[in-house]
């Protein structure tokens, strides 16, 4: 058997790191805010997107209303909803319109981010700080990720929506069992 390289106790070590610096209690609200929401409906682009709608499949195995932006069925959002966006580098043109058409329905917004600073995160009523590198700072001596370009924020994007999912269960009481009814039987 070869040796493995270094490079992925690397990669795990700084995705660690990303879990050191977040603030649990923003976790907490953001789990509070799906859980009391009508429906939701997420967004993100590029590789974030892969990672949101991972998210909403899971939310959707645990009975959560949900939707992905974009998809045929997304119905519209309102005063009760909310619209989860993940926007790594802090903006981009499609997430900061559509933020706006869900704040001018009445929907709330919790936007997830590596830049609090950015123009996404100042439209929501609602920030989550993930503190991992992204196409916004990766590069120059702001460069903190052995990983490329925006990877370190996408992987953690993973970890921490596989936690809210933890989180989620035990406060809607959902069973693995029933999840796993919901799970297709398309594959």
């Amino acid at each position: 058997m070869g040796q493995s390289s270094p490079l992925y106790r690397t990669a795990i070590e700084e995705l660690g790191s990303v879990f050191d610096r977040i603030d649990d209690a923003e976790v907490e609200r953001a789990v509070a805010a799906i859980a009391e929401a009508k429906s939701t409906v997420v967004f993100g682009g590029g590789r974030e997107r892969l990672q949101i709608m991972g998210f909403a499949m899971r939310l959707y195995h645990m009975g959560v209303p949900v939707a992905v932006e974009g998809d045929m069925t997304t119905p519209p959002v309102g005063p009760g909803d909310l619209f989860l966006v993940t926007v790594g580098p802090g903006e981009i043109s499609t997430a900061l319109a559509l933020i706006g058409v869900a704040r001018e329905a009445g929907a709330k917004v919790l936007v997830i981010t590596a830049q609090p600073e950015g123009r996404a995160p100042k439209l929501a009523d609602q920030v989550l700080h993930l503190p991992a590198q992204t196409m916004a700072d990766d590069h120059g001596p702001a460069r903190s990720s052995v990983l490329p370009m925006g990877s370190l924020y996408e992987g953690a994007l993973f970890v921490l929506f596989e936690v809210m999912i933890l989180k989620l269960r035990d406060r809607l009481g959902a069973t693995p069992d029933a999840m796993r009814a919901r799970h297709t039987n398309l594959e």
